[in-house]
């Protein structure tokens, strides 16, 4: 299935049916009086989160969306049906914004919201609504209200609890392989990864975290060099971020702070994640090189770094560890916040 993030659609709900002018006519009853029923109300444009869903591919093919119009009014005192509303599934995590891309008017982040993006109008009334004690035979309805139409963009931001970010050709996609069964492309150039994929890591039987990989980020990202940082606003719901290096590079440093200035440039509060670095690809490397070579960087950025190796497997079992115990303290963290801002003023929660 293709990955795609962002598209753009357009919706109409639809409109009210128009009221009916009408009297009644039947033999012997010589004052039967207006009975024109009312239009029906036209149906809603609903957006709703589903699981299941990673993309918006769907979108992609069709991006129009009408909803019925509300049945006319009748005789005899028939009201018109209402229109049919029509749901659009979006995967859990798409943010629904203005023409102007910059508004945001839901944000999906849960599975099951449902928010109404489009109201259908309302239905008119007919003649029979009017009737009165000085006007018996009115000989006017209303029409029906016309529907909201909107040009709107999805914006998918993938739920993850570790992204993995690095330069390209650090290794990982081939990390992500060795710790889920997702099947990201692994290849010996960069750029392999040109969209972000997802991959469910088993830490126990009873603990599972979802992490993504991120395309690669290059020099001047941020100003749109490469593929640019669209994709990390993936990143932004991730709880933790796991910064790959490739430990066969000229400078372990040089690429470490590439990436941190992309990352601080971007904004959006993901400097301030908590960051877990590892040097990769240590299967290339002797011990003492490899050794050597964290030290280096563990002093030059004031963190400490992971060996690992995703195609031999050292080190992965201990980081993935290290990941889900961060996550645990995060998730901690922000249980705790919720009590404290949950709890009375003058209450003390032990």
């Amino acid at each position: 299935m293709k990955f795609l993030d962002q598209t753009k659609i357009y919706v109409r709900s639809g409109n009210g049916g128009a009221g009916a002018v009408s009297f009644r006519r039947e033999k012997f009853i010589e004052y039967g009086g207006p009975d024109g029923g009312d239009g029906g109300r036209g149906g809603d444009v609903w957006i709703e989160s589903a699981d299941g869903l990673n993309t918006l591919i769907d979108y992609r093919y069709q991006q129009h969306f009408k909803a019925a119009t509300g049945g006319h009014g009748m005789g005899k005192s028939r009201h018109g049906a209402d229109g049919q509303s029509i749901t659009l599934k979006v995967p859990t995590g798409t943010q629904v914004l203005e023409e102007d891309k910059e508004t945001v008017i839901a944000d999906l982040d849960k599975p099951g919201m449902r928010i109404l993006i489009a109201k259908g109008g309302n239905g008119g009334f007919g003649n029979e609504y009017f009737k009165s004690s000085t006007n018996r035979a009115p000989y006017h309805a209303n029409p029906g209200q016309e529907g909201e139409e909107r040009t709107l963009w999805l914006r998918l931001k993938l739920i993850a609890d570790a992204g993995l970010v690095g330069l390209p050709n650090a290794g990982k996609s081939t990390f992500l392989r060795a710790v889920s069964s997702a099947t990201p492309k692994v290849a010996d150039y960069p750029f392999t990864t040109l969209h972000p994929h997802l991959g469910v890591v088993t830490v126990s039987d009873s603990e599972r975290f979802i992490m993504a990989d991120l395309p690669g980020l290059i020099e001047g990202a941020a100003e749109g060099t490469g593929l640019g940082t669209r994709f990390l606003g993936h990143v932004e719901r991730c709880v933790a971020l796991v910064h790959l290096i490739d430990a066969t590079a000229d400078s372990a440093t040089e690429a470490y702070r590439t990436v941190r200035h992309e990352i601080e440039a971007y904004g959006a509060g993901l400097a301030e994640k908590p960051e877990i670095v590892a040097l990769n690809k240590i299967d290339a490397l002797t011990p003492a090189e490899a050794n050597r070579k964290r030290a280096a960087l563990s002093r030059a950025i004031g963190k400490e770094v992971r060996l690992v190796s995703g195609v031999a497997g050292t080190g992965v079992r201990e980081l993935v560890n290290d990941i889900a115990a961060m996550l645990r303290a995060r998730r901690a963290d922000e249980i705790r916040q919720e009590e404290e801002q949950s709890s009375p003023a003058g209450e003390w929660t032990p």
